[in-house]
């Protein structure tokens, strides 16, 4: 073997045993999250289209909330700018933490998940604009709309469907969702703001700054950090920015690990953990869901409906987005990665398990019924169409990535058993041997 070949990268290289441990705990939660979140979805569908329809839209449209702080908000609204902070705060303690303490931080593996996510997002939007152009001006505005992808929903299927995958493959769905999730943030943030107020989002960096100095400083009283956390979630809505945002900016502020000041490199983690660990229940287990049941409900109208909802060009974008755009961005960007820098897939896997993983990418359902709804509208036609659009295009991402992973994951689980026996032949007596060792 020459040295130039001995140097080549490893994508998806096995994970050390502490990662692989971390992020399979990850996995069980969310797996929950993502069964949990498929119950609200579909009962939001089933009573949204029952003759009690008119009752999911009242409890819908109940506003509540100080009215003196522009606060008093729609239920569905309190779900979508005040739960999916909770999820994107989640998001963002677990990205700041595979980048500053987990195997990501190595810039080499890193590479692939992030260069993955961002072909995830330019394809999709690339090709929503095609195909959505010609509806008018006022369609492109959900170019963003397939560029999500749900990691609560991708992560039950492939609990359910890809058991034995390999669990660098597991992580690098995880960290290419994680990060999919922020560039969404960031585009909500640049180009779904309307109007901004300056003084209320510079008034945010006070409670943002004490917040971050207190973490620092270990500090875990919660009556004083949800306190200053709430304020900066109330002027980051106040200043026009979609609240979700404060989300992430409160999340990055918190340590992963403790500053020597704190008491030595050696002290333990910082708080990153001790909040991921509290929060990521309530996130999977209570925020997602619920946004889920109060924005998912659209009343379809049969199958006449569903016809109209599909023929709309932005419905037909989304779909294509979702189900060929969000493959083939990650696909090319991935294989990119490996064309420049001479990387080679870890020995036993196939591009065929990268097809299925990018196959998961194009499940958008929580971000992409967020964006819709910035863009279109809550509650209008073409938001409907969005709707019937996304749960399509997540539908059939779902199933194609199934049928890839479940296969694969049968091939997985024979090498394994043929290692297994092989490890008995090796290294300890078969049961042949056992039996011919009591019978002498």
């Amino acid at each position: 073997m020459t040295d130039a070949t001995r140097r080549r990268a490893i994508l998806f290289a096995r994970l050390s045993w502490g990662e692989t441990s971390r992020i399979s705990a990850i996995l069980r939660k969310e797996t929950v999250g993502g069964a949990l979140l498929l119950v609200g979805a579909l009962v939001a569908l089933i009573w949204s289209n029952s003759p009690w329809a008119d009752g999911y839209r009242s409890l819908r449209d109940v506003t509540f909330g100080p009215a003196s702080l522009h606060l008093d908000l729609s239920l569905a609204t309190w779900a979508a700018d005040g739960l999916l902070a909770i999820f994107f705060f989640v998001a963002g303690l677990e990205l700041k933490r595979e980048f500053v303490a987990g195997d990501l931080r190595d810039p080499r593996r890193a590479a692939v998940p992030v260069a993955a996510a961002v072909g995830g997002v330019l394809v999709p939007a690339l090709l929503f604009t095609l195909i959505a152009g010609a509806a008018g001006a006022g369609a492109v505005k959900g170019w963003a709309i397939p560029t999500a992808t749900d990691i609560a929903f991708a992560l039950a299927v492939l609990a359910v469907a890809g058991r034995f995958l390999p669990s660098a493959l597991r992580t690098f769905l995880l960290t290419l969702a994680v990060v999919d999730d922020l560039l969404a943030i960031v585009i909500i943030a640049v180009f779904y703001t309307s109007s901004l107020a300056v003084l209320p989002l510079a008034a945010a960096l006070v409670p943002l700054a004490i917040f971050a100095v207190l973490v620092r400083r270990r500090v875990r009283s919660w009556w004083l950090l949800l306190p200053l956390a709430a304020v900066t979630w109330a002027l980051v809505h106040a200043s026009g920015v979609h609240a979700t945002v404060a989300g992430v900016l409160l999340a990055f502020s918190v340590p992963v690990i403790r500053s020597e000041a704190a008491g030595g490199p050696d002290a333990g983690p910082g708080l990153a953990e001790h909040f991921e660990h509290r929060f990521r229940p309530l996130s999977a287990g209570v925020a997602v869901p619920v946004f889920a049941f109060l924005s998912a409900g659209v009343t379809v109208g049969g199958l006449a409906g569903l016809a109209t909802a599909l023929t709309d060009r932005v419905a037909v974008g989304i779909v294509a987005g979702l189900v060929v755009g969000k493959p083939i961005g990650i696909l090319t960007a991935t294989w990119l990665v490996s064309r420049f820098t001479r990387a080679d897939l870890d020995k036993g896997l196939n591009w065929l398990d990268v097809l299925g993983l990018a196959l998961l990418g194009g499940i958008g359902f929580t971000v992409s019924l967020l964006i819709g709804e910035l863009a279109f509208g809550l509650g209008s036609e073409r938001d409907d169409h969005v709707k019937v659009a996304v749960l399509t295009g997540s539908l059939l991402s779902a199933l194609l990535a199934t049928v890839i992973l479940r296969a694969r994951s049968r091939f997985y689980r024979r090498v394994h058993e043929v290692e297994t026996v092989d490890e008995d032949h090796d290294g300890v007596p078969d049961v042949f041997e056992r039996e011919a060792g009591n019978g002498a």
